[in-house]
């Protein structure tokens, strides 16, 4: 049988390395074991402690899952691909799969007097998750992998898109030593903006 999509098996290998992202993010989310529990209302207070931990990996999945979409999406822009597009790939999965470890330290620290260092690693691995989309956007454009002249004219805004995300995730990096909290709330209504983009992507779809 013919491929009729040239991309078929890099999207199949990137669907499995998001796969597998999505299930490290679980893994560090447990009861402590120091923790002791002689009663109900002690394992509700156990419960309650790993709240900050559980909110890491609800906000790292929705980041991981919107990147999975953007990325399904953007892929069926073009009809072939490249090197260069094939190795930016791969540093933007590079950035998916280091996800749970900043993800896990901010679960763990967001809420003492030292959260600096853990979202500023968070913010760090988000800005060079949007370089990764400038590496692709620039493969794809250079290479011309776009499959129309609208194909071509939505990347090209995905490009603007993921020049803005590293501005501003780069600039949280920073801010984040003297206001970690108030930058990881920025984050997350971030994300809200990035879930509308993924949509937007899907109506530009050319088939």
């Amino acid at each position: 049988m013919l491929e009729t999509n040239p991309n078929s098996r890099l999207e199949a290998f990137c669907d499995g390395v998001f796969a597998i992202a999505l299930t490290l993010l679980i893994i560090d989310i447990k009861i402590p074991s120091t923790e002791e529990i002689n009663s109900t209302a002690e394992f509700w207070l156990a419960l309650k402690h790993i709240l900050p931990p559980v909110s890491a990996f609800i906000l790292s999945f929705i980041i991981i899952l919107i990147t999975w979409v953007n990325h399904h999406n953007a892929l069926k822009l073009g009809n072939k691909s490249s090197d260069s597009f094939i190795y930016a790939n791969g540093f933007l999965l590079f950035t998916v799969v280091f996800m749970p470890f900043p993800t896990s330290l901010l679960g763990e620290y967001i809420l003492t007097d030292h959260a600096a260092p853990a979202v500023i690693l968070y913010e760090s691995t988000m800005a060079l998750q949007a370089l990764g989309w400038i590496l692709i956007v620039n493969a794809a454009l250079k290479n011309n992998l776009g499959k129309s002249e609208k194909a071509i004219l939505q990347i090209r805004k995905n490009g603007q898109f993921a020049y803005f995300a590293f501005a501003l995730y780069a600039l949280c990096a920073i801010l984040a030593i003297w206001f970690p909290l108030s930058i990881a709330i920025i984050t997350t209504i971030s994300w809200i903006f990035w879930l509308i983009h993924g949509i937007n992507i899907k109506q530009e779809e050319m088939y």
